[in-house]
């Protein structure tokens, strides 16, 4: 492996990938930026634009299956003039995924092969413990390890009380209270971005993920727009995904702010509901739903005082949309059988018809 690449954070895995299209003639490169249709590669000695090969669009059954920012994938060089072919996207390491607006049974893969997502809160008027339980429902399913980051600390007399309350939610992840008016108090991130390793900012918008990596990578690289005082809501100030590299050696993924994250996979919830899934080991019946059955032992720890009742309801909402969107997806891939169905007994009459002609 050459040093360039490990740069951007290439490991054993991702050479014994790529093997095969090695002796192609293609070029390993990584997503650095995705806009409509094209993309900004980087190969740790060259930047090139790209653009999907037609075989590899042709082949792609859904959304996920296109390249997206922090993915590799097998290049083949652009000639003289025009640009580069992507002919393949190697297997990702992780994903955070959400699903599509405006399409409940499709995926969209919001950055790909991270090691830290970021989950960034503001500490303003705009601060919500019930949004960050969302978000680590889909950081644990994405693969990659959350780390919480409140930012605007200055806005409050003593960021140690909302650190504590995160905590509690999300016991075994590292909260961080930072501002970026207070430069120093970001040093712990670089922490989780040494050489080759990679971060990604995710959260609402106007929660400052911009301005915190402005301030990792040490100069105004992104936009920053200013919040509504009324309700500490911003404009998406990103408007694409971009992979930067840092000054110190890893790797940082800025995404535009999202007004909404709905789940399209929630194997996380198990993990960031680790205390509800404790006291389900005491409930009457294995598959307790914590609801109106008899002998819960959550809704009875609930019942005593001892287990919050605002954490409860949390569970329940993220669990029944899990349920949702895993029937609405079940919907969709019966109807794509039933496609592809009368597509192959379609192609089946006809080469019968035709041998009856001969």
């Amino acid at each position: 492996m050459t040093d360039h690449l490990q740069a951007l954070g290439w490991t054993a895995r991702f050479e014994e990938l790529f093997e095969p299209y090695r002796s192609e003639g293609l070029t390993p490169a990584r997503v650095g930026m995705e806009h409509t249709h094209i993309y900004r590669v980087l190969t740790g000695q060259d930047e090139w634009l790209a653009r999907v090969a037609g075989r590899l669009r042709h082949q792609a059954s859904s959304r996920a299956d296109f390249p997206t920012v922090g993915d590799w994938v097998a290049v083949e060089p652009p000639a003289s003039s025009g640009d580069a072919r992507i002919k393949a996207v190697l297997p990702r390491t992780s994903r955070f995924s959400r699903r599509a607006a405006g399409d409940p049974t499709e995926e969209q893969i919001v950055a790909a092969n991270i090691d830290t997502v970021f989950l960034v809160g503001g500490l303003d008027h705009d601060f919500n413990p019930r949004r960050l339980e969302r978000y680590l429902v889909v950081a644990w399913e994405s693969g990659a390890t959350p780390v919480i980051v409140l930012n605007k600390a200055d806005l409050v007399d003593d960021p140690q009380i909302p650190v504590d309350e995160v905590r509690a939610l999300a016991p075994g992840v590292d909260v961080h209270a930072v501002s970026t008016r207070q430069p120093e108090s970001l040093a712990p991130l670089q922490a989780y971005l040494t050489t080759g390793r990679t971060g990604a900012l995710l959260g609402m918008s106007g929660v400052g993920k911009s301005s915190i990596a402005n301030r990792l990578v040490g100069h105004e690289l992104l936009r920053t727009n200013e919040v509504r005082e009324s309700d500490s809501r911003g404009r998406h100030t990103s408007s694409n995904r971009q992979l930067v590299q840092l000054p110190g050696g890893g790797l940082l993924i800025d995404t535009p702010g999202m007004r909404e994250l709905q789940l399209w996979e929630a194997g996380g919830l198990t993990d960031t509901f680790a205390d509800v899934a404790s006291l389900a080991e005491q409930c009457r019946f294995r598959d307790c739903r914590h609801g109106q059955e008899p002998g819960c032992a959550v809704t009875g720890a609930v019942a005593a005082g001892e287990f919050p009742e605002s954490r409860l309801d949390s569970f329940r909402k993220l669990a029944a949309e899990r349920e949702h969107a895993e029937r609405q997806q079940d919907e969709r891939a019966l109807l794509e059988r039933k496609r592809q169905g009368r597509i192959g007994a379609k192609a089946i009459r006809q080469v019968t018809r035709i041998k009856d002609r001969t």
